[in-house]
């Protein structure tokens, strides 16, 4: 079956009529004005939408168009006039008191003007749509929309109205910075109005051009005197909070009735006049600035502080300078109270009574004055690590400022490195008893902490290879495994060639183990010696003291026992040479006293000096010469073996006459009266003590010796590389490289220099300022 389509038939749009019989220009215009003013008295809710545009649209269609906008234009003119008669007028402030109440009033009447305008010239603009669209581009006139606002801009928005409104709403925000409340709204409500109303075709509004730099202008008076006021009336800590109060207020001012744009400038404002020119001040200020807040733990207020402080530009390096200048002082005070309470050099002069009796005061030289320097160090950079963490937010640049001061503070404490270590073996020796492992890490990492300012590591690895020896010579150490974790520590700080050494000394003390257990075995299938010895065997290189082997005239039967020992180990290891440090040895000795029989552990130039008592009787005496004559130990290890015999607490020997020092005119005996209730007596004599001043400088001419080789070393290391180099780019290169070790002075790098060029190393160029590697 067959289906047929006809093509749809688009109906004839009538053209209207230009002037249709029911159209009149007059009746046609007074019908819309009246219904126009309606719609301005708000009483358009029985007008036809349909009708009001239609009337609009035979106008424009009728080329009227002239005719209806003159017209809206005059009808918008006199309602502005009445609005501005009936609402603006009334509500202008007319005296001082009240004049809070009254401002928000006029700014209430302009924000109510405006809703009835905008209100009416929407509902307008909604029927006259089609004059926008027709009329109002062929006559280059702003729209209906646009009319609005450049009315209102004329009839409202004029003097002396706007010069009420923006002294209004400055005065508004001069009552909210003086404390009162006022009402948010209303201003919010105007300043929304200002910032609608554009004057320009850059879109300047009324806002940014009256009320904003007022109000600016406004703020630096007040901040100005603000600023002042708060100097000299605060103390450092109210003046942060205050400050940091109109901080927040004036950005949540700007945020919720003013403009966002307006809040970096207002900020400006605060940190050039209530901040940054009293930055220093309130750091200084007596009984409240920085110094108390760091003594009181005011971390709140520190943070406070910081949080200010950052965001000038000047601030960050105040706060730095101002840390930096607070830990030197804090600094000053603990380097100053060591010296006080060192004993090191009164220790060389004893303190007799005028009578000459003896009744010396004992020497103060003991391990206090380093265990309490190195543990105030420890609490100051643990209070400053906590106001670094807890208040200044781990800011690095803080971090690098406390770091340099520390530094610097404890590298004037020309002892710092004998402290350090001394401290290190007080805790290996003693105070780590009783520790767990993250007690004794963390003891451990506060020292590394301290150990990283030392400039002069090369001091300290001097001093602390003398007092691992004694530890490890006299089995003090608390935990091997605690000796054995510093060392890692100082390795990863310092690496492999600063701790070589001491970890040699370690595998000196295994292989001596295994040793002495061949040597039992060996024991066994002989005749052994009368005295059993157990020895250390140390390489040269490793320990600190093997240089300066003391003399000692032993005893016959304990110089068999080493002799003993000597052979078998040289048997086993041909080409070696065995040196007997009897000064770094201890033993056990069975007394007999008149009463009872006492076990004595005492060194072994103690054990050298008791045996030529053994044949004398009780009122026999050996002098001082004699002693000396008989044991050939140098005068300094005599006097001190001598003193922790005859004068310490456990007095074997007594001294003739009596007192705390050894002189070379004393004399001694047999002490065969002794008793005490205990069995086994320890007679000791200081293992680890600050060194006096002699000692101190004996130590450091061995040091700089050894830089001298050190920075030769370096030097040629360098040259052998780089074939030549500029003097200057040589010294510089031998300070990077050695700094890890001490900081050489471009002096000394120059002298030794001159030293490898006379010893043919290097030769010096035609132009005097570089030199060549002689290979």
């Amino acid at each position: 079956m067959a289906t047929t389509s006809r093509r749809p038939v688009k109906k004839q749009i009538k053209v209207p009529k230009k002037y249709g019989p029911d159209f009149s220009l007059d009746n046609t215009w007074t019908q819309l004005k009246r219904n126009i003013r309606e719609i301005q008295h708000n009483n358009a809710s029985n007008l036809s939408f349909e009708e009001n545009h239609r009337f609009g649209y035979n106008m424009v269609l009728n080329k009227q168009g002239h005719i209806l906008y003159n017209g809206l234009r005059d009808l918008v003119r006199e309602h502005l006039n009445e609005l501005a008669q009936e609402h603006v007028i009334p509500a202008f402030p007319i005296g001082s008191e009240g004049q809070n109440q009254e401002g928000e009033v006029l700014l209430k009447a302009l924000r109510k003007v405006w809703d009835d305008h905008t209100s009416s010239m929407s509902k307008v603009g909604q029927i006259l749509k089609y004059m926008d669209r027709v009329y109002v581009k062929p006559a280059n006139v702003p729209e209906t929309a646009e009319l609005g606002h450049d009315l209102f801009l004329d009839r409202i928005i004029r003097d002396p109205i706007r010069g009420h409104l923006v002294s209004t709403i400055l005065d508004q925000i001069r009552y909210e910075r003086e404390g009162y409340m006022v009402n948010r709204s209303a201003i919010q409500g105007c300043v929304d109005v200002l910032l609608r109303l554009h004057i320009d075709s850059l879109g300047t509004t009324v806002y940014r051009r009256d009320v904003e730099p007022a109000f600016l202008d406004q703020s630096t008076i007040f901040y100005q005197t603000e600023g002042k006021n708060l100097v000299q009336t605060c103390d450092a800590p109210e003046f942060l909070e205050r400050v940091e109060y109109r901080f927040e207020s004036e950005d949540s001012r700007a945020h919720h009735y003013l403009n966002s744009q307006t809040a970096p400038a207002i900020r400006q404002i605060l940190k050039d006049h209530l901040l940054t020119p009293h930055l220093s001040d309130i750091i200084s200020m007596p009984n409240s600035g920085l110094d108390t807040m760091i003594d009181t733990d005011k971390l709140d207020v520190l943070s406070r502080l910081y949080r200010l402080y950052m965001i000038v530009p000047t601030g960050l390096p105040i706060l730095k300078r101002a840390l930096k200048e607070s830990i030197a002082r804090r600094g000053k005070a603990i380097n100053e109270s060591s010296f006080a309470s060192d004993g090191g050099e009164a220790a060389e002069q004893a303190e007799v009574d005028p009578k000459g009796k003896g009744k010396a005061r004992a020497p103060v030289n003991t391990l206090t004055p380093a265990t309490e320097w190195v543990q105030r160090v420890l609490e100051l950079k643990d209070k400053f690590d906590g106001v670094w963490q807890k208040a200044f937010q781990n800011d690095h640049d803080a971090e690098v400022a406390i770091n340099e001061a520390f530094e610097s503070f404890i590298n004037l404490n020309d002892k710092c490195s004998e402290y350090l270590s001394l401290f290190i073996d007080d805790h290996l020796r003693r105070g780590l008893r009783g520790k767990n492992d993250t007690e004794i890490a963390a003891v451990l990492d506060k020292t590394i902490t301290v150990f990283r300012y030392v400039t002069e590591k090369d001091v300290f690895e001097r001093y602390y290879k003398g007092h691992l020896a004694k530890r490890l010579l006299q089995s003090r150490s608390v935990s091997e495994d605690a000796e054995r974790e510093m060392l890692g520590r100082l390795k990863v700080e310092c690496g492999y060639q600063f701790t070589q050494k001491l970890e040699g000394m370690f595998n000196d003390i295994r292989l001596s183990e295994e040793a002495m257990e061949s040597y039992q075995d060996h024991l066994s299938r002989t005749t052994p010696p009368e005295v059993a010895i157990s020895v250390i065997v140390m390489t040269s290189t490793y320990w600190p003291m093997s240089h300066s082997a003391s003399p000692c005239h032993i005893p016959s039967i304990l110089a068999k026992s080493c002799q003993s020992f000597e052979r078998f180990y040289l048997e086993r290891h041909s080409g070696r040479r065995l040196t007997w440090q009897y000064g770094l040895g201890n033993a056990d000795v069975r007394t007999r006293f008149k009463n009872k029989v006492h076990d004595l552990t005492v060194s072994t130039f103690a054990v050298v000096i008791l045996f030529l008592f053994e044949e004398l009787g009780d009122d026999d005496f050996l002098t001082y010469s004699e002693i000396k004559g008989a044991t050939a130990i140098v005068n300094s290890e005599l006097k001190r073996h001598l003193q922790s015999l005859a004068c310490g607490k456990f007095k074997i020997l007594k001294k003739h006459p009596p007192g705390r020092e050894i002189n070379d005119d004393d004399s001694f005996s047999f002490n065969n009266d002794f008793t005490s209730p205990i069995q086994k007596i320890k007679i000791a004599t200081v293992s680890s003590k600050v060194e006096t001043t002699q000692e101190r400088k004996e130590t450091r001419d061995r040091i700089d010796e050894e830089r001298k080789h050190q920075i030769d070393a370096c030097i040629v290391r360098i040259m052998k590389d780089r074939k030549h180099m500029s003097h200057n780019d040589l010294v510089n290169e031998a300070i990077r490289q050695l700094a890890g070790r001490f900081n050489p002075e471009p002096g000394l790098i120059k002298r030794r220099v001159e030293s490898l060029i006379e010893r043919e190393y290097l030769e010096r160029c035609e132009d005097r300022k570089s030199y060549n590697y002689l290979a």
